[in-house]
């Protein structure tokens, strides 16, 4: 009976077609977060770990929220074999329906620890977007 020998230094050849496929999947991808509301105010927050906040940019339009940016691939490979990498890199970008009652001039962001914090305060019931249509008579 013949036995195969497996050894450390086969592994790198095995898994040769698996390098750098994180850096290929991940062209794209959707960062996770979580939505809540606070009696005066809504908060998203977006985990960004190994983002730096300088690549990331909030903008209010209508009634959404968009958060975008890129997740720079900034790893050294001389000497090292990877045999998998679940680390995503790439550009992101998550979009969120705000309610009707969101301030789209009242948002605030900070960063902080990898995590992406955004409070968007709401309107007051006097603040609305809609007025009072005066009735003329014929």
């Amino acid at each position: 009976m013949v036995e195969k020998s497996h050894t450390v230094g086969s592994w790198p050849n095995l898994y040769e077609p698996l390098r750098g496929i994180g850096q290929k999947v991940a062209d794209w991808f959707a960062p996770r977060s979580e939505a809540s509301a606070m009696e005066d105010f809504y908060e998203i927050n977006v985990e960004l770990p190994g983002v730096k906040a300088e690549d990331v940019d909030v903008s209010a339009h209508d009634n959404s929220l968009t958060v975008r940016g890129e997740k720079q691939f900034e790893r050294e490979e001389t000497g090292r074999n990877f045999f998998f990498s679940e680390r995503e890199y790439g550009a992101f970008q998550r979009t969120f329906r705000l309610p009707p009652d969101a301030a789209n001039d009242k948002i605030d962001a900070e960063f902080k620890d990898g995590v992406l914090c955004i409070k968007v305060a709401k309107k007051s019931p006097t603040e609305s977007d809609g007025r009072k249509i005066d009735i003329r008579k014929a």
